[in-house]
């Protein structure tokens, strides 16, 4: 019984201090009009798609080649690692490919 305290407890923290990080984060869109939620899910459909939409898609150049193609390579790319990074990354605005 106790751990299962502990466990709640956990959870409660963990879900407080994120909900104190969105609420630092008061724009639900990236500079440009993007939505920060639509490239999420696009980085986790597959990497870098995300950061691909909040560049406006465009050509083949703004593509970050680093998170989409090692994406196609299994275990390493998706599901994974990188596929979670891009999310992140896309959830942020941030569209560097480092």
């Amino acid at each position: 019984m106790r751990k299962l305290w502990i466990v709640c407890a956990g959870l409660v923290l963990f879900f407080a201090g994120s909900a104190a990080a969105d609420s630092h984060t008061q724009s639900s869109q990236c500079p440009g009009g993007r939505s920060k939620t639509s490239a999420m899910w696009f980085s986790i459909l597959h990497p870098g798609l995300g950061e691909w939409y909040l560049q406006d898609w465009g050509p083949w150049r703004n593509l970050p080649p680093k998170k989409f193609w090692l994406g196609f390579i299994p275990i390493y790319g998706w599901p994974g690692y990188l596929q979670v990074r891009s999310a992140r990354e896309a959830r942020r605005c941030i569209t560097s490919d480092i």
